[in-house]
């Protein structure tokens, strides 16, 4: 459902950006609706995402499905639950760089995040400070440069190839830290009853 609603919004702003691209006459207004728009998007993956690693206790911030033991399944070496979190603020970074037109941040250690970074108070403001980040880049897109080229990772790809690279895979590794949270007994926030 959550790939399906980041594909209508690819498509909607898509659509905007092709009826604004005709127009040389556009507003900074509507360029600002844009970088508003992508920025909601972020906001809401942001609110999910965040709420769900900050659901996971300190005792087992830094476990994975593997120490479970569960019959029949195959969580080999797989990363563990703070690993995660870095891993999505790492490519947060890396992924929202091209943006800015700057170099991805020094120390982000993409893919994994920082190592040496373990405590669930260190890995939980790596995780924001992506998320800032990634507002601030955001901020100067505008219908006219959506479809610029940018570099990334040795490739030549469209600024909004990024957001939308960017917002799915936040929301494929949501998925997989709710299933984290279920494994030890922690309702992820979303789906707790709504008072």
């Amino acid at each position: 459902m959550k790939c399906l609603r980041t594909l209508f919004v690819f498509f909607a702003l898509c659509a905007g950006l092709f009826a604004q691209s005709g127009d040389r006459t556009q507003t900074k207004s509507t360029s600002s609706a844009f970088a508003k728009a992508i920025d909601q998007e972020i906001t809401n993956v942001e609110g999910l995402f965040v709420a769900a690693a900050e659901a996971m206790p300190e005792d087992k911030f830094n476990s994975s499905p593997e120490a479970l033991n569960i019959p029949g399944s195959d969580f080999k070496g797989v990363r563990t639950f703070a690993a995660q979190i870095r891993h999505v603020a790492a490519d947060n970074f890396a992924i929202w760089a091209p943006l800015t037109g700057q170099p991805e941040p020094p120390g982000i250690n993409v893919p994994n995040g920082p190592a040496e970074m373990k405590t669930r108070a260190e890995v939980l403001k790596f995780l924001h400070d992506s998320f800032a980040y990634s507002h601030q880049a955001a901020s100067n897109l505008t219908g006219e440069n959506a479809l610029e080229m940018v570099e990334f990772r040795k490739n030549k790809v469209t600024r909004i190839s990024l957001v939308v690279l960017a917002l799915t895979h936040i929301n494929d590794h949501y998925g997989q830290i709710v299933e984290y949270l279920r494994m030890n007994g922690v309702v992820p926030p979303a789906s707790r009853p709504r008072r």
